[in-house]
């Protein structure tokens, strides 16, 4: 298990790397740049700016100075937030969308794979066709398009939750609630699909032959294989919405590495783009070293060389 957490690390470096090359160039190829205001500077003060930030050098310059910053932990100054490094940025929203983000993939994963082993135990029965209606349903609205409507009918018409900032529990519902939905769905039809074709397998039927008690095949036999497919799906999912889902957190108002995200583009803050989409990079990394590590807890015939 040491060497397989070892390879993936150092399996991970060239994608990170990638990762970083193509932000790097893309964001410094967008048209503006960071020192761009509605009233436009002097030549001479944004020569001296561009001079400070070393943007006056060679693209290639800047690429490898910011490769060393990384190296040593640093993902250097925002452009726009005076006084602020991105790590610093970065660590202040992360809490708050590890928060939502945490609380969400977790009830998303406990009810989808609940409803998907029922749909699946129910198969072609109406409580099948109900929970598969409500998948799909899930599936197709999109999340920019649920959250304004949780805003409306809950927050304005019903006036239950507030629709929007950051204080206590009731300012979480409303976010956690969109952020789940989607998730529900998309586990609800991975479990009931993987779930049928466990069911009709060889050592199930074994099982069944030998006089066991449907729990305990369902518990011990059955759910261990039926999730493989769902810990694949929860890797990528878990990273993105634990490092915020930029929607939500702007249609909420939410403080979260979201809401830097989009004004860093907005206002080409390159360094702290940059900084996010790094940390957005080592955040899938890191998932999907825990589901590979997962899958071998999981399927005793899965052995890694």
């Amino acid at each position: 298990m040491l060497r397989l957490i070892l390879n993936r690390i150092l399996g991970a470096i060239p994608t990170l790397f990638v990762i970083i090359g193509i932000s790097f160039f893309m964001i410094r190829m967008a048209p503006g740049g960071p020192f761009d205001q509605e009233r436009q500077l002097p030549e001479e003060i944004i020569a001296n700016l561009n001079k400070v930030y070393h943007l006056d050098e060679p693209l290639y310059q800047q690429f490898g100075r910011y490769l060393w910053g990384i190296l040593q932990g640093d993902f250097g100054p925002s452009f726009q937030y005076k006084d602020h490094t991105v790590s610093e940025l970065i660590f202040q929203g992360f809490p708050v969308s590890l928060k939502i983000g945490g609380i969400a993939i977790v009830l998303a994963a406990i009810i989808g794979i609940f409803l998907g082993t029922i749909a699946a135990l129910r198969q072609n029965t109406r409580v099948d066709y109900l929970i598969m209606g409500f998948s799909m349903t899930g599936i197709t609205i999109p999340s920019f398009v649920m959250a304004p409507l949780l805003s409306l009918v809950i927050g304005v018409y019903l006036r239950l939750l507030p629709v929007g900032g950051w204080g206590d529990l009731k300012h979480m519902v409303l976010p956690i609630i969109a952020l789940t939905l989607p998730q529900i769905a998309y586990i609800a039809r991975l479990t009931r699909g993987s779930m049928i074709e466990v069911l009709r397998s060889n050592y199930i039927r074994t099982a069944k032959a030998k006089g066991l008690p449907e729990r305990v095949i369902l518990a011990r036999h059955a759910l261990r294989g039926a999730l493989l497919p769902v810990v694949s799906y929860l890797g990528p999912a878990t990273a993105g919405i634990i490092t915020g889902s930029v929607v939500i957190e702007k249609i909420f108002g939410i403080p979260g590495i979201g809401r830097f995200f989009v004004l860093g583009a907005l206002n080409r803050d390159y360094t702290l783009v940059m900084g996010v989409v790094v940390f957005y990079g080592i955040i899938i990394i890191l998932f999907n070293l825990i589901v590979d590590i997962l899958y071998g807890i999981l399927d005793p015939k899965v052995r890694y060389e």
